[in-house]
């Protein structure tokens, strides 16, 4: 991870923000269909317990890749970390959708959550990637 030259830290910078662009894209369709549509979903217990397990996986992957992409000096890893923080995110948010709809019947929350709120987050990253690529490197 580290040592790698200019140009494929930059292509590996560029491949992770179209990723991210392309989950923003998604994202925006997919929660605006549902909402649109008036989709009601279920829930399940095992549902709840797996999504929690997930997010905490993903915090712990986001933190570990961070620090050791810091320790490394590697923006890859450093920018990966925030791939899987956005996973972790998206997990929690889905959590939290499907607690307020079993709780009080908010089958709207988690598409609102995991759909704009993190679309929001992911045109910020993409933003960040690009114009990084732009700044000239001392």
């Amino acid at each position: 991870m580290s040592g790698t030259g200019e140009a494929r830290q930059q292509r590996a910078l560029r491949l992770i923000g179209v990723g991210f662009a392309l989950l923003a894209a998604y994202l925006l369709v997919q929660s605006t269909w549902v909402l649109v549509a008036g989709f009601h979903p279920h829930h399940s217990p095992l549902g709840i317990v797996w999504t929690a397990i997930t997010a905490i996986v993903m915090f712990a992957l986001a933190a570990s890749k961070a620090r050791t992409g810091a320790a490394l000096d590697s923006p890859v890893l450093k920018t990966e970390g925030r791939v899987t923080l956005i996973d972790g995110l998206l997990a929690a948010s889905v959590l939290l959708g499907l607690l307020l709809n079993t709780a009080v019947g908010w089958w709207w929350a988690d598409p609102a959550a995991a759909g704009y709120v993190l679309v929001c987050y992911a045109i910020r990253e993409v933003r960040e990637i690009f114009s990084s690529e732009l700044r000239p490197t001392a």
